[in-house]
């Protein structure tokens, strides 16, 4: 059973609050790591000044041992690994996408390995929308979280073919459209995105992108 494009106002509203908890959560998680380092240094540093110098009591019927050396601190192995994966799902503003897009007609993306076949049907409509996300109003920094996240979640619902709405800029500051460019770099950055068209006039033209996914044991193959 497809699931439901996400059409309903309410439904967005209720995602676009469900990604700022998670970013407030997120925020409040890493706020309370570093308050209890703050703390553990600041009971070490208390309990160092109130025993004042440490020295060796003298021996006299055997020579002083040499100290061991210091124990090596432990590294915090989960702690780099959960770094390295969110500098794996970062999106970067200075990624080059220009060399990678086809701007005939018009703009098109494509994995190396797919033909041009797979971009003619994609803008044919061959695969039905599954979904839209839609990223008016949202600051860029909203928008590329809010993107990442709806891109992961429509791959790991099955979906193979969904619309993002960037807009046409025509509300921005010399009528230039802002979230476009960003949001093809974004995209093209992300594993799940095989290709990309921009939409059909019908579909929202030059203001939105209809992407193409890679299959999951949910979907099938193109």
């Amino acid at each position: 059973m497809k699931a439901a494009p996400i059409k309903d106002l309410r439904e967005l509203k209720r995602l676009k609050m469900e990604i700022e908890r998670q970013a407030k959560l997120r925020a409040e998680q890493e706020a309370a790591r570093l308050q209890a380092e703050r703390a553990q240094l600041a009971q070490q540093q208390l309990f160092a000044r109130s025993i004042g110098p440490v020295r060796p009591l003298p021996s006299k019927h055997r020579q002083s041992k040499p100290a061991a050396p210091a124990r090596p601190q432990p590294v915090p192995v989960q702690h780099r690994l959960d770094e390295q994966a969110v500098m794996r799902e970062a999106l970067s503003d200075e990624f080059d996408v220009e060399t990678l897009l086809e701007t005939d007609e018009t703009l098109s993306f494509r994995r190396p390995g797919l033909g041009p076949d797979v971009v003619r049907k994609l803008r044919r409509g061959g695969w039905q929308l599954q979904g839209q996300f839609d990223l008016h109003g949202l600051r860029r920094e909203d928008a590329r979280q809010a993107l990442a996240d709806f891109i992961r979640q429509a791959h790991k619902n099955g979906w193979r073919c969904v619309r993002v709405v960037h807009g046409k800029g025509l509300g921005s500051p010399g009528k230039t459209p802002v979230l476009k460019g960003r949001v093809q770099s974004w995209l093209v950055q992300k594993k799940e995105v095989l290709a990309f068209v921009q939409a059909r006039p019908a579909e929202g033209g030059a203001g939105a992108l209809v992407v193409l996914l890679a299959p999951t044991a949910k979907s099938s193959a193109p």
